[in-house]
């Protein structure tokens, strides 16, 4: 059975790869099926923003699709940035967006936030189904640290010993964040309601 991952991201497609084919599922990127969108991000949650980016490719090919959305929630903020975590106030680089929070913070004790991460799996039906992660933890006092991307430099996870993402080998990343714990429920799923049908 085929499955297209609704992303151009090499990487995300080769860790969605490694995560399906156990299941039986081939699984493509949408430039290996032709596939030349950009769905227009025009949801005001992350659960309607990946649930847009699987049913414009589903409506396209009609065949098992997954996409996510995700970003950074801070509290003092009013959960800014949130779904423009990618495109912070209009800032253009990651570098600009961190710095953006961190002078947000100047003058707030509450330094809590929450990275976020919501799949969409839209079975061969056309039917979605959501699966939400949450990663809690607290925004650093200045980025430390080379590993990841993003906002990682800055943000200290309830599970990292105080050290920033950035700062702990990908490894931590792949087994404790947003996405992992949006990927487990996945996994729960597919193993058991999808299992006997492949």
């Amino acid at each position: 059975m085929e499955l297209i991952i609704a992303t151009n991201n090499a990487g995300k497609v080769r860790e969605y790869k490694d995560i399906f084919q156990p299941f039986g599922y081939e699984v493509f990127s949408q430039k290996e099926k032709g596939i030349y969108i950009d769905v227009e991000e025009t949801g005001t949650t992350f659960e309607e923003n990946a649930y847009l980016k699987a049913k414009s490719v589903y409506d396209l090919t009609h065949t098992c699709v997954i996409s996510d959305d995700s970003g950074l929630e801070v509290t003092a903020l009013n959960n800014e940035p949130g779904i423009y975590s990618a495109r912070y106030k209009g800032l253009e680089t990651e570098a600009e967006r961190r710095q953006a929070i961190l002078d947000g913070l100047k003058d707030k004790e509450d330094r809590s936030a929450r990275f976020i991460c919501c799949i969409c799996f839209m079975d061969e039906t056309g039917e979605a189904h959501l699966f939400k992660g949450i990663w809690h933890g607290v925004i650093a006092d200045r980025p430390e640290g080379s590993n990841g991307f993003g906002y990682d430099p800055i943000f200290i996870s309830e599970d990292a010993d105080g050290k920033t993402t950035a700062s702990l080998p990908i490894s931590f990343k792949e087994t404790y964040s947003h996405r992992a714990k949006a990927v487990g429920m996945l996994m729960e799923y597919l193993n058991n309601n999808r299992k006997e049908n492949l």
